[in-house]
């Protein structure tokens, strides 16, 4: 197997000749990893669990973790899942890596389809399965929302979606989800959707595909899967907690699966995950930051105010050559949209001319940091 280089990875190549400008402190807008302390009701739940170190976890999660995600997904999506049609995961990352091996084993010939640009995680999946890939672009023609090609879906076995998505911030309304609910059950293929950033929106909830199922008449959710994670949604990327849920017929057999794979989650980190995801007072909290943080970039840039995730994806004329000078300049760091996708069979990079900027800090800095990006278009 041979796995491209992470896109930070690739960015520090580019910019490793570049001594930043010393009189301004770095701004590392690269990475979506939330710059807020975790809430301290999760530090204290892990830390009174502590004494749990001493057990071995359950590859399938303790009840009380279980029960406080099915709590979540019902308050949140107003879907009732059943114990069978949901597992807990050590974040989800790892799901995204070994469940399409899982799934594709016995396949001969594997076809994957995904959203482009995407997490890097799909591809390296797709590459352990030796599956054939197959971008579905997201671009401003398209309003970063995937196209259906029916000729292309009926020869994928997998197809994943990322909607709210990451990088570009787009959403599908539940209908359009529905849509894409009626293809798998009619070409058979299983579709997964990564919905991480669902819980960081500025006003309207984003749907979960398990909403558009229920919706088009699927409320066994056959062919149909979600991920989600607690990373983003309470600033606790550290707690390595997430889960799969709907198909409990795909999901039985992936259980056992799991149990060979060893990512159980430790006991404390299940607790303080528990706690989490009973809360809502403190998701609140962070997505009133994030939204200022929008504001602000309208402000200072004049972007749109995305529906969801805390990305902007901007525009810009040169990519790479802008990613460097405004290293150089102003000390910023952000993250070149090529690196974020693959080009095409037709030779189009879908994230060309495009940054990604990660607004994860707290109003101060993202003002400064804006203020700075603003001084380097305007320098370009």
């Amino acid at each position: 197997m041979q796995f491209e280089p992470y896109p930070f990875e690739k960015l520090a190549t580019l910019l490793e000749d570049i001594t930043p400008n010393e009189a301004l402190d770095a701004s590392v807008l690269t990475i979506g990893e939330p710059q807020f302390e975790t809430p301290a009701f999760i530090q204290k739940t892990l830390s009174d669990s502590s004494a749990l170190l001493k057990k071995y976890p359950k590859t399938g999660g303790e009840v009380h973790l279980r029960e406080s995600m099915r709590g979540f997904f019902e308050r949140r999506f107003d879907v009732k899942l059943s114990d069978a049609q949901i597992i807990p995961s050590f974040g989800t990352r790892e799901v995204l890596f070994n469940f399409p091996q899982f799934f594709l084993f016995n396949v001969s010939n594997p076809q994957m389809a995904f959203t482009n640009p995407f997490y890097q995680i799909y591809e390296g999946a797709a590459l352990a399965s030796h599956a054939k890939m197959h971008f579905l672009n997201l671009n401003e023609e398209n309003n970063f929302k995937p196209d259906i090609d029916e000729g292309l879906l009926k020869k994928c076995d997998l197809v994943i979606l990322n909607f709210p998505n990451n990088p570009t911030a787009s959403v599908l309304s539940v209908e359009e989800l529905g849509e894409w609910v009626k293809l798998s059950l009619k070409y058979g293929f299983v579709l997964l959707n990564d919905e991480c950033y669902s819980e960081i929106y500025t006003d309207k909830k984003p749907p979960s595909l398990l909403e558009a199922a229920v919706l088009v008449g699927n409320p066994e959710f056959k062919n149909t899967l979600v991920i989600n994670s607690i990373s983003k949604r309470s600033s606790a990327p550290g707690l390595r907690s997430g889960f799969i849920a709907g198909d409990e017929r795909i999901l039985k057999e992936y259980m056992k699966y799991r149990t060979y794979v060893g990512a159980a989650s430790p006991l404390p980190l299940q607790h303080a995950a528990a706690a989490a995801w009973a809360d809502e007072e403190h998701v609140e909290t962070s997505r009133a930051v994030y939204k200022k943080n929008f504001e602000l970039a309208h402000e200072i840039l004049g972007t749109d105010i995305p529906e969801a995730t805390f990305y902007i994806w901007l525009k810009v004329e040169n990519a790479l050559e802008f990613t460097k000078k405004l290293y150089k300049e102003q000390n910023v760091k952000v993250l070149p949209g090529e690196y974020l996708a693959r080009t095409d069979k037709e030779g189009v990079n879908p994230g060309k001319d495009y940054v990604r900027i990660a607004l994860v800090e707290d109003e101060e800095k993202t003002r400064d940091a804006l203020m700075r990006i603003k001084k380097g278009l305007i320098n370009v």
